[in-house]
């Protein structure tokens, strides 16, 4: 089932996001971001256009990158499939 988001952000893009939020942080250097295991692509690609977007900030040095009000909202969604598929596969099986 596909997640439809009204953010306009690749998978690669929120993994990062998803990162500031898990190692509980507001700034992270370029090498962190680096290191980001991605299912797909990564590097520090995702973090550039992050910034053209809105979604953090590059110091000068481009070398550490802060989240902006834009991506602590993000970061405070909290999304939850419309209908929970698990709890149906749990009652039938203790049938």
């Amino acid at each position: 089932m596909a997640i439809i988001m009204s953010f306009p952000l690749t998978a690669q893009e929120i993994r990062v996001l998803q990162e500031y939020r898990r190692i509980g942080s507001e700034t992270m250097s370029a090498a962190a971001i680096v290191a980001i295991k991605h299912p797909a692509g990564g590097g520090e690609a995702p973090a550039r256009t992050l910034v053209e977007k809105g979604y953090v900030t590059a110091d000068a040095s481009g070398q550490s990158f802060t989240l902006t009000e834009k991506g602590k909202e993000f970061l405070k969604l909290d999304p939850e499939p419309e209908f929970d598929t698990g709890a149906a596969t749990n009652d039938s099986a203790a049938e």
